[in-house]
């Protein structure tokens, strides 16, 4: 065995390729639960309600019709309160968003329902606690702010380059002809949440980046299910090749 060589997963102690399987189970049912946050929280912001690159250009963007609270109650915030309620507070802005119209009307929706959330006391969501608070979000959507795309971005770098890090390490002892692919799966989801990320402050500039934001998600999930399955597959259940048995379990 070369240094530059990995062993295979059969190959390698019954400890080892336990603390591999629970690592990637539980690392795969937070990629899924991070799934289901992403279609619920950008989801139906057109109207729609699957997600599409018109929700992530309204969600980076903004909207050209509706107001921040419009695109929110669309959104993530589609399933916080009843239909009927939802439409009282869109028809106050659409009737002009007017300080008599909200005490009589939506106001008293949004004491109910929103304050519990958005009372103040949490400075990274919008502050519903009276008019003053909620004109503020009753205005254009602009999409998400500069501050809140640099916070969640170097969150979203340090966290998935971890996570990759970790996958793309145990999948480094699977057998995967030629190493040349091997090498590109492990390399797509590094390259993918750059162009994910960078797409967010261009789709601000130039909605069609929206694409890119789509598309490099796509990359990022593809390779991520591909190096879960092929190391759990070939960790448990694969039967190894003739070349493999010779090579005593040496994969490059």
């Amino acid at each position: 065995m070369t240094k530059q060589s990995c062993i295979h997963f059969q190959y390698l102690p019954l400890a080892l390729r336990t603390l591999y399987t629970a690592t990637l189970l539980v690392l795969g049912t937070g990629y899924l639960f991070a799934m289901i946050y992403i279609f619920e929280s950008h989801a139906g912001r057109d109207g729609n309600p699957m997600l599409s690159v018109n929700d992530l250009v309204i969600a980076y963007s903004g909207s050209k019709s509706d107001t921040r609270l419009e695109s929110a109650l669309k959104g993530p915030m589609k399933d916080m309160l009843p239909p009927d309620e939802q439409h009282e507070i869109i028809a106050w802005v659409r009737r002009g968003a007017s300080k008599d119209d909200f005490d009589a009307t939506a106001g008293k929706i949004i004491a109910a329902r929103c304050e519990t959330c958005h009372g103040g006391s949490n400075p990274h969501i919008p502050n519903l606690k009276g008019f003053e608070n909620v004109s503020k979000v009753a205005q254009l959507d602009h999409g998400m702010d500069i501050f809140t795309l640099v916070r969640v971005s170097h969150i979203h770098l340090f966290g998935i380059t971890f996570i990759f890090f970790i996958v793309g390490s145990i999948f480094c002892h699977a057998y995967i002809k030629p190493l040349w692919f091997k090498c590109i799966i492990i390399l797509v989801p590094f390259l993918a949440i750059l162009f994910d990320i960078g797409s967010w402050y261009m789709t601000k500039l130039f909605p069609g980046f929206a694409w890119v934001v789509m598309i490099s998600g796509v990359f990022m999930g593809f390779a991520f299910a591909t190096q879960w399955i092929v190391s759990i597959w070939q960790m448990w259940f694969y039967k190894l090749p003739d070349e493999l048995v010779k090579n005593e379990g040496v994969v490059s």
